[in-house]
């Protein structure tokens, strides 16, 4: 028996990184999954973004366990196309009772491009609510509670980053995910209805791990101000660690956790 046996997770952003690591660690505690990703380039993105072929991947891994996923291809920015793919997904394997809004971008680079900022608040920002949104209504009419867990970032915690368009975009984003997180949880507590954030450290995803972010990430240690700097000797995470917080987050063990901004970063936070 898992953690989360016949529950459903709608899991944007799920296409690889951490939001494939999220659905197979909540297939691995018996969720079924409603995995969502654009599966497409956006122009201000110096790195290339999921496919089609990526999502088939979360697909395969989930169905190794067992366990029964939706897949769907769909941007967060686009309200009625999301919805389509929870109703899709809610139509094959139930109700959802698990949300990980877990798309973003990172347009952060030493070659800004026009555009940047729009399309981070865009994506982290507005798709955030937009998931909670698509979700929400279904979930309170249901009346059995959930969980519903926001992804932002050390830099939703803490003025770092690039100070670009992107780069200012991202940070000001995060830090607006968090607000949304604590109206959230209020206006849902009443339906037993928990939000939370997580605020991830550098991780070790293709957001990260990619040519134009190292590229930045090489000239802002040579200036010294280096914004992956943990206080617990290690350099990056692995995508599994922040599942591992998710998991907890939305499970039982977790019921009575609303309200709180998870930093999963190495002590990089408290450094800061």
């Amino acid at each position: 028996m898992g953690k989360l046996d016949r529950k459903v997770a709608f899991i944007t952003g799920a296409a690889r990184g951490q939001g494939r690591s999220h659905a197979v660690r909540l297939a691995q505690e018996g969720a079924d999954i409603v995995a969502v990703d654009i599966c497409a380039q956006i122009d201000t993105v110096q790195y290339p973004m999921a496919t089609p072929d990526d999502l088939a991947e979360t697909a395969r891994l989930v169905e190794a366990l067992d366990r029964r996923i939706v897949t769907r291809i769909a941007d967060v920015r686009d309200p009625e196309g999301l919805q389509a793919a929870f109703d899709a997904g809610v139509a094959e394997l139930g109700p959802v009772e698990i949300v990980l809004a877990n798309a973003g971008i990172a347009p952060i680079s030493l070659a800004p491009r026009p555009g940047e900022w729009q399309d981070v608040v865009d994506v982290n920002l507005t798709g955030v609510y937009n998931t909670v949104e698509v979700a929400r209504p279904s979930m309170v009419a249901r009346g059995v509670g959930g969980a519903i867990v926001l992804t932002s970032s050390t830099a939703g915690l803490v003025g770092i980053g690039s100070a670009t368009p992107g780069g200012l975009g991202y940070t000001a984003a995060k830090h607006g995910v968090v607000g949304l997180m604590r109206l959230y949880a209020n206006k849902l507590a009443p339906y037993s209805i928990r939000v939370n954030t997580v605020h991830p450290t550098g991780v070790d995803t293709p957001m990260v791990m990619n040519e134009a972010m190292q590229t930045f990430l090489n000239q802002a240690a040579a200036e010294g101000s280096s914004p992956l700097q943990n206080a617990l000797p290690v350099p990056i995470l692995k995508a599994e660690d922040i599942s591992a917080a998710v998991a907890w987050l939305v499970s039982d063990e977790a019921r009575y956790i609303t309200g709180v901004a998870l930093p999963v970063d190495a002590g990089f936070t408290n450094k800061k």
